[in-house]
């Protein structure tokens, strides 16, 4: 049973996917999709999470067969596997809200480390939830796909394809015979903050570049792509 308040919550968020109250809509699993495991241990998103890892990437398979007929698997896979990254899924659930209709105790809450894949998971559960009321795509793909159309866009013309530290190893490789080496400090004071870490990225022991990241892999991130960039452009 759904209590109305927490049904007007569901109703909200479906609107703001651009969607009707369709009747075919299964709400009992949008709400489980919107459970987390640390507010219930049997009522969750876990299984629908798992579900719905195969509808995103059939989602994202379509499209990219749809608008890059030309395209090898290979960067069919390699495009895909970015769309379908926690770090992307988050954002995407970000701009919806999902955060706000996520049912999730106050202790896990409190773990900011833990939002982004949190997030991407209650994506992936709600892309569950509207699969298995359709058997199909067809409450999805109308506003999933314009995100996953401009990021592919972005991808395929970014040489590093949105992995810096791989592409900044590359180069450093073939260029100095060398690995680039990370230094992270925790140089903010707001826990989740976008700026909480801050990476040196060292090669042949020089300083090159810093990023700042809210987690230390993203601050490594940030820190490669200002290198690779700087790198690319004295060439």
């Amino acid at each position: 049973m759904i209590y109305p308040g927490r049904q007007k919550q569901l109703e909200t968020l479906i609107e703001k996917l651009g969607l009707t109250k369709n009747a075919s809509i299964k709400w009992h699993l949008v709400d489980l999709a919107l459970t987390h495991a640390s507010a219930s241990a049997k009522a969750n998103y876990e299984q629908l999470e798992f579900v719905g890892d195969a509808v995103v990437r059939l989602a994202a398979s379509e499209l990219l067969f749809e608008i890059y007929p030309d395209c090898t698997v290979g960067e069919f896979a390699a495009i895909r596997s970015i769309l379908v990254s926690d770090r992307i899924l988050a954002k995407i659930a970000e701009s919806y809200g999902f955060d706000r209709y996520l049912i999730v105790s106050s202790s896990a809450a409190a773990d900011k480390t833990g939002a982004e894949p949190r997030l991407a998971d209650a994506l992936e559960a709600v892309l569950a939830a509207l699969y298995l009321s359709t058997q199909s795509l067809e409450l999805i793909r109308p506003w999933l796909d314009s995100h996953f159309q401009r990021l592919a866009a972005e991808i395929r013309s970014d040489p590093a394809r949105q992995n810096y530290k791989a592409a900044l190893q590359e180069l450093t490789q073939g260029k100095y015979k060398t690995l680039p080496k990370y230094s992270v400090q925790e140089t903010g004071t707001v826990q989740g903050g976008e700026d909480r870490f801050t990476a040196e990225v060292l090669i042949q022991g020089k300083l090159v570049a810093e990023g700042k990241g809210r987690s230390i892999k993203a601050a490594e991130q940030a820190a490669a792509q200002a290198a690779f960039n700087k790198l690319v452009g004295s060439e």
